[in-house]
């Protein structure tokens, strides 16, 4: 099985073991109307306000043309707040067009293939004893689990970050929005 196979493997297989999932939580009004309008990935991140910088990074690294194709897929979406934390200079330098590779992996390893819902990650989390291993559009691999109520996620450098909305619907997958910046190994 290659890795996106076997992802959408354990989630079908979590789903169908588990029952009761937890509700995610609602989204924002801002975000509500870019899901109302089917707006797709990119147009739904430029909307909110609160993803300027993965915006700019998303346009940097030329993928604003596969993140705005049918897809689907699942985008874990740092806020400005979240790239902010990094270093002083980090988001400038990814930027540069010499640190396109660079940049298109760490983009990418916020991302998913497929539609991969909170109820789907909750489930996941819940049928594994409670830590989900999630490979990543990058080929990389997150963990998440839930912590007082919220998914967290750690990365390969073993940060952790949280997951502040969920299930921002978009016409070709959906947003969770999170309070920092994953970072591989």
């Amino acid at each position: 099985m290659t890795p996106k196979t076997n992802f959408a493997a354990i989630i079908a297989a979590a789903l169908a073991a588990t029952t009761g999932l937890v509700a995610a939580p609602a989204m924002a009004d801002h975000h509500k109307a870019a899901a109302k309008a089917e707006a797709n990935i990119v147009e739904t991140a430029i909307s909110t306000g609160a993803h300027n910088t993965l915006v700019a990074a998303v346009q940097a690294a030329g993928l604003v043309e596969t993140l705005s194709s049918p897809g689907p897929f699942t985008v874990f979406a740092p806020t400005d707040a979240a790239f902010a934390k990094l270093p002083a200079g980090t988001v400038e330098t990814l930027v540069k067009p010499e640190n396109k590779g660079t940049l298109t992996g760490i983009l990418t390893y916020h991302a998913v293939a497929g539609k991969v819902t909170a109820g789907d990650l909750i489930g996941l989390i819940n049928a594994n004893g409670g830590s989900a291993t999630i490979t990543t559009v990058a080929g990389g691999t997150l963990t998440a689990q839930l912590v007082d109520g919220k998914v967290v996620i750690t990365d390969g450098a073993g940060g952790k970050t949280t997951v502040t909305t969920a299930d921002v619907m978009t016409s070709n997958g959906v947003i969770h929005v999170t309070d920092g910046v994953f970072l591989p190994a």
